[in-house]
């Protein structure tokens, strides 16, 4: 067992196998079994390219062996960054055919991310593309080389520069016999929101995620004629597994493969395509419901539209059906397990103004006050939350995993909510410091060091502001040591510090001294009123 990993206890873990939650299963079996029964059928779609599930098993057979032979073995860490390709597939699952474990990088992130998630996760290889959305990914790897000598790989999706790095392509060579993969084994490490600095690593399992997956593709009735577009980056838990690409796997049909959410690029492919169900961030449906009467594609094939990521607005929910003619499904779930959904053939009123309710019989929910007594009902709390797919413990994380689970072992979302009389969750914000930037999460404390490390700053505090579009952005309240430097010499110096763009403040505010508590700490509930009053009576 990886070590670094807590298990559930074994009476949990034996309820869940008993009640038919955990089958057994692996990712490898799971592409192996969708091959022989749908062979002939289309996996995935990228561009001009169809891939069917016979052709994608295969080639993950010989990727899997190649990077055997490479020296890749069980319980490797491997990152992977790449854009919505095709390889990404390969990669993932040959990784789980052997037994190695994908760390999920997103896109956006940089040298500052990259270099940590292949540091604290002692990677021995780092999965890149050589340019995608106009970034040079080989030169990221170059920078991460040199902060992490202990990496040994570069895998180079397209064009490599140096000799130093490897070629996929060169990795695609005849199969040999595989390593014997458990249910019961972690399968890959996600990324954490985050509230103290860089995200932590979530370790899933064969047993859970699949679980969780399936049960998603149930409630979203998927079946071998769906087809999922993913506008989003596929490595994100949500277009991942709820259901996401894994769950149309799962369920034997098509996954649709966007480069983003723009809608020349989308509605296009909906239309081309026939796909059936995609899903949203709050920002993007909003530029879908705005681009919307100005197309003239048809998207009569459009069953579902999911938004979640960040509390999608209830007038702005109200417009998806009848602008798109299909049903709106709000989901509300995080990478450490829990995840909600409104039904399908739940009542508009419920779909319009709830994040959904548990989907499986087998989570428990709690919302507790601040002293974790139970609140009543329709009261806001704290959510806390154990099952059959949420997790007990993040990676190597002893001490934040004290403060993240309870002795009894629910993990403490972070979310603020209330529960309706049917069970309905409605999320009303966060008790942790993390901002939710149109669905990406910042933790302030770790764009705050980076600020700190400026000479003319003496002291920071980030806070979130209200954002008609993003739901929240990012305010850097700053105290300047001596001469104050411009927005644009901060803006500039984080950028030099190679972390991720969505992660640097949208406006940075000077100012003398800070709020304070009445314990002496940093009131940024009164930075948040400040920011906001500023914001409302620019506006007027």
């Amino acid at each position: 067992m990886l070590s670094g990993f807590t298990e559930w206890p074994e009476e949990f873990a034996n309820r869940y196998r008993e009640e038919g939650c955990w089958l057994g299963e692996t990712f490898g079996s799971l592409l192996r079994e969708r091959a022989e029964k749908y062979g002939d059928e289309i996996a995935v779609v990228s561009g001009n390219m169809h891939m069917t599930y016979s052709e994608l098993d295969k080639k993950v057979d010989r990727l899997a062996s190649g990077l055997l032979n490479l020296g890749i073995k069980q319980e490797d860490r491997v990152v992977i960054q790449l854009p919505n390709i095709i390889e990404f597939f390969e990669i993932c699952f040959a990784l789980f055919r052997i037994g190695a474990l994908p760390v999920f990088a997103l896109p956006s992130h940089r040298s500052s991310e990259i270099s940590y998630f292949c540091e604290f996760g002692e990677a021995s290889a780092y999965v890149i593309s050589d340019k995608a959305l106009g970034f040079d990914y080989r030169k990221l790897a170059r920078e991460v080389k040199v902060k992490v000598p202990t990496l040994q790989h570069v895998i180079v999706v397209g064009e490599e520069e140096e000799e130093e790095f490897v070629n996929i392509s060169d990795l695609y060579i005849d199969p040999v016999p595989l390593p014997e993969v458990q249910p019961s084994d972690v399968a890959f490490l996600q990324l954490s929101g985050g509230t103290t600095g860089l995200s932590k690593l979530i370790p899933r399992t064969h047993d859970d995620y699949i679980y969780s997956l399936r049960v998603s593709a149930e409630i979203c009735n998927l079946n071998a004629e769906s087809v999922y577009m993913a506008v989003l980056p596929v490595a994100h838990n949500y277009p991942m597994s709820s259901p996401g690409t894994f769950g149309t796997f799962y369920a034997g049909g098509k996954v649709v493969l966007a480069t983003g959410g723009s809608p020349d690029e989308a509605f296009a492919l909906i239309e081309k395509e026939k796909v059936t169900i995609t899903a949203l961030v709050p920002p993007l449906a909003m530029i879908w419901l705005d681009a919307a009467s100005s197309r003239n594609n048809d998207l009569s094939s459009l069953q579902v539209i999911q938004v979640g990521g960040a509390k999608f607005s209830a007038e702005v929910a109200k417009r998806i059906h009848p602008t798109f003619g299909c049903t709106l499904q709000q989901v509300f779930g995080m990478a450490e397990g829990l995840v909600n959904y409104t039904r399908l053939n739940d009542p508009e009123e419920i779909i319009i103004h709830t994040q959904g309710r548990p989907m499986s019989t087998f989570d428990e929910v709690r919302v507790v006050d601040e002293n974790d007594n139970d609140v009543k009902p329709g009261e806001v709390g704290s959510l806390l939350t154990r099952g059959p797919y949420t997790i007990r413990g993040y990676y190597k994380a002893e001490e934040h995993n004290a403060r993240s689970f309870t002795k009894d072992g629910f993990y403490r979302t972070g979310d603020l909510v209330k529960v309706n009389e049917q069970g309905y969750i409605i999320v009303e914000g966060r008790d942790k410091d993390q901002i939710n930037r149109g669905g990406e999460k910042v933790a302030a404390e770790e764009v705050e060091n980076h600020l700190l490390a400026h000479d003319a700053v003496h002291d920071v505090a980030i806070v979130s502001m209200p954002d008609d579009y993003l739901g929240e952005r990012t305010c850097a309240f700053v105290i300047a040591r001596g001469q104050a430097p411009t927005v644009s010499e901060l803006k500039i110096f984080l950028r030099e510090r190679g972390i991720a763009a969505y992660k640097i403040p949208d406006r940075i505010e000077f100012i003398d001294s800070f709020p304070q508590t009445g314990v002496g700490k940093v009131s940024k509930k009164e930075l948040r009123k400040v920011i906001t009053e500023k914001l409302i009576t620019v506006k007027q």
